[in-house]
């Protein structure tokens, strides 16, 4: 009896044996923290998906509005179509994620232009077909579904800048008085032949202006253009004056700069100078060359844009406007060589007759500068992540 006592306080003071227990505690400890850290991970993939998922859809939403219809923002309008097919191109965790009409909205900026698309996508409980992802370890802890969602917003921003400009310039467009309503038969006219003004001039109102008179990217789409090299100074719509770009003067530069694309900026607000001399046939040769790089484009007036193999055209280019006033104001003082730039245009070169340069007025993307104007009435426009 007495040893079995004796056996039984040892067997109390022996430790030997406690390792494995701690071990074993450690390793459950391990293993739960280890599978709640893939929660966690997954959870952060997931969202990071589904912010990819709006992103994509807000961007398409965005291209949509500025290049197909910025009027249309119906759930089977072009803006809402593109923003729930992008939305829901891109999978989290594998499954698509809901995304319906009614999470495409069309904010108002800080500027006060309606240009903005948000959408908002969901992995979660509360639709109306759920599908939350599901957890590994939450179910331990009462959590066996997390809900994602993500939200985006990207906006058509009025574009201030342009790159690869071809070097001629056509005036922007005025409201006529003189023999109202404006045509592209016109003349602007604000000075008489001796400077003196006129008691009832043309008027331009510019893009920094809501009332803006000029093109719009929406309403002007696919309207004929037919330009020719101006004669004397006269200001028409057709007559188009041709630029030294950089104030790089020649013909070899001035028909490379037709044909190719000219990195330079050129901003809104810009002086150009006219190039010196006939440049006619070097227009005429560069925009032959733009045509020879995708022979097989053409203008489908069904859908009112460009068929082409090519993503984008060479035959798609920006063309600088001119401010009517500021040119006016220099022939009156006598001063005719330079240009103020006052918005762009986009460009679908269609053909060559003559001296004489087809095309189709199309929109166009350009470059949002940080620094630039305020310009409500900007024909192209810059695509961009604002939230």
């Amino acid at each position: 009896m007495r040893n079995r006592l004796h056996r039984l306080r040892h067997l109390r003071r022996d430790e030997r044996g406690m390792t494995f227990v701690f071990v074993g505690l450690g390793f459950m400890s391990f293993m739960a923290a280890t599978t709640l850290a893939i929660d966690v991970g997954m959870f952060m993939t997931a969202r990071a998906q589904a912010q990819n998922s709006a992103d994509a859809a807000a961007l398409s939403g965005a291209v949509a509005l500025g290049f197909n219809s910025f009027t249309d923002r119906s759930p089977s309008g072009p803006a809402v179509s593109g923003a729930l097919s992008a939305g829901r191109a891109n999978n989290v965790m594998g499954e698509t994620v809901t995304v319906t009409a009614a999470d495409v909205t069309f904010p108002t900026g800080p500027s006060g232009l309606n240009n903005r698309v948000a959408v908002t996508v969901r992995r979660t409980s509360t639709t109306d077909v759920p599908n939350p992802v599901p957890t590994l370890i939450g179910p331990l802890f009462g959590v066996p579904t997390v809900d994602i969602l993500a939200s985006a917003t990207a906006e058509a921003s009025p574009a201030d800048a342009m790159t690869c400009v071809k070097p001629f310039i056509i005036p922007d467009r005025w409201v006529e008085t003189q023999t109202a309503p404006w045509s592209e038969d016109d003349t602007f006219e604000m000075y008489n032949n001796r400077g003196v003004l006129l008691p009832n001039p043309d008027v331009y109102y510019p893009a920094t202006q809501r009332n803006y008179s000029g093109y719009n990217n929406e309403a002007d789409r696919g309207r004929r253009l037919v330009i020719r090299a101006g004669s004397g100074n006269n200001i028409r719509p057709t007559f188009y004056f041709s630029l030294a770009l950089g104030n790089v003067t020649g013909g070899s530069e001035y028909r490379w700069n037709i044909a190719n694309c000219n990195t330079m900026i050129v901003r809104i607000g810009d002086i150009v100078l006219q190039e010196p001399g006939n440049m006619v046939g070097p227009t005429q040769s560069g925009a032959q060359a733009l045509i020879d790089r995708d022979p097989n484009a053409y203008w489908d007036t069904a859908r009112n844009t460009v068929v082409t193999s090519m993503n984008p055209s060479p035959r798609v280019f920006p063309i600088p406007l001119y401010d009517p006033i500021h040119y006016a104001e220099g022939k009156a003082n006598g001063r005719f060589a330079d240009f103020k730039v006052a918005n762009y245009i986009g460009f679908f070169l269609e053909s060559l007759q003559g001296n004489e340069i087809h095309g189709r007025i199309i929109p166009i993307a350009g470059i949002a500068s940080s620094n630039g104007p305020a310009l409500p009435g900007a024909f192209a426009v810059a695509i961009r992540l604002v939230e």
